[in-house]
């Protein structure tokens, strides 16, 4: 709805689209209480926002302040206008051209996925913060500076541009943060939230089916998004209670999911880069081929967290590295892969840091340490079904 009322009102309205859309929204609030939810509430939403949108342009009457191309129309055109924006193939072409409209050359990299995930993925500063693994006042800032720069821009981008390929590696990385953030993100209601997931992997399939963009780092972006996607069915069960990977079901995974995730891996070796995308992608399809933990192949997986620690280092792809030396080799070469995180300190407000140590300690017979780990990881858990999971293994260390 941002996207398709900022393409009428103009970048540089982008606060007024966005005021529009929470008008919808807190429309819904008073109406629905009453009449209850309708049939279809996105349509409704859609509908409330494009009178909304009308109200606005007849009321402002200065049509210098909108999109040139909405303020030469007369009344009965805008009409026309904001129902041509508002139509279903439409509105996917607007998220399309409001992803990279939010790339803008003049901002770094950082700021441009801040305004990615705020602006189309309706991330909150709070929940960018934890994705960036930074305080939520930076990005505050960045997402403030970002919409300075946008209100200065007076058309979207157009996808045919020359810079596409610049602006589209940052696309790809603020997608890879909204799946991430869905699949064992900070939320403090959810372990998993699977409609963010599903928001990155359409928005993803939305990359894949624009020919400029479907190259192979998107086909393996897709396809370690599908890879892990295919878990959620077993990563949280029916009671609400968190099961992480070596203890999983894997009957529940999804089979329709391992096979598409698999189709774009193979479709992501056509080039010849070799991405983090890919090497993410591959560790998940070791995962998705292995029958049970003892049946997986962790040599293959610890050589390709070598690699992608070359590539893209990072303290979380450190810490599940060390966890699959500990698979491989045991408890005290896990251990002292996590003692030797470079940068563990931004891993101080993550819970499964000191989990990890945890375990190591648990299986090395040390279970006062065990606890101490246990409660400290309880202590950082970020919503009730980590909170569950971190005080069982906290018991199981007494």
């Amino acid at each position: 709805m941002v996207a398709a009322l900022a393409r009428i009102f103009g970048l540089h309205n982008l606060a007024l689209a966005e005021d529009v859309v929470q008008d919808a929204f807190c429309r819904a609030l008073e109406v629905w209480k009453v009449a209850g939810i309708p049939a279809n509430p996105s349509g409704w939403l859609m509908t409330t926002a494009k009178n909304r949108a009308l109200d606005v342009l007849r009321r402002e009457r200065t049509a210098r302040t909108f999109a040139p191309e909405i303020g030469r129309l007369r009344d009965a055109e805008w009409v026309d206008a904001i129902d041509t924006a508002f139509a279903a193939e439409v509105i996917r072409d607007e998220q399309l051209r409001m992803m990279f409209s939010c790339c803008h050359p003049k901002l770094a990299e950082d700021v441009q996925v801040a305004l990615v995930l705020n602006i189309l993925c309706g991330f909150g500063a709070g929940e960018i913060a934890s994705a960036f693994l930074t305080k939520r006042a930076a990005i505050e800032k960045r997402i403030t500076r970002g919409k300075k720069v946008l209100a200065d821009a007076r058309h979207l981008f157009d996808l045919g541009a020359d810079d596409f390929a610049a602006r589209l590696s940052v696309v790809r990385r603020a997608l890879y943060l909204l799946f991430n953030e869905g699949y064992h993100g900070g939320s403090a209601e959810f372990a998993v939230r699977t409609d963010l997931c599903g928001e990155a992997m359409r928005l993803t399939a939305l990359l894949s089916e624009h020919p400029p963009a479907a190259g192979p780092e998107t086909h393996a972006l897709a396809a370690l998004m599908c890879l892990h996607a295919a878990r959620l069915p077993a990563r949280v069960d029916s009671d609400g209670q968190l099961h992480p990977l070596l203890e999983q079901d894997r009957s529940r995974w999804d089979a329709r999911l391992i096979a598409d995730g698999l189709m774009h891996l193979d479709r992501s070796a056509a080039g010849d880069r070799l991405t983090a995308y890919h090497l993410e992608a591959a560790i998940a399809s070791v995962h998705a081929g292995a029958l049970s933990v003892a049946d997986t192949d962790w040599s293959t997986i610890v050589s390709l967290y070598d690699r992608l620690m070359r590539i893209a280092p990072s303290p979380v792809v450190a810490l599940n590295r060390a966890i699959a030396i500990a698979e491989r080799d045991g408890a005290d070469r896990g251990m002292a892969a996590l003692d030797a995180i470079d940068g563990r300190d931004r891993l101080a407000s993550y819970p499964f840091y000191p989990a990890a140590m945890g375990e190591q300690e648990l299986r090395r017979g040390n279970r006062p340490a065990a606890r101490a780990h246990f409660a400290a990881a309880v202590a950082l858990a970020r919503n009730p079904a980590e909170r569950r999971f971190l005080a069982a293994r906290l018991r199981a260390s007494q």
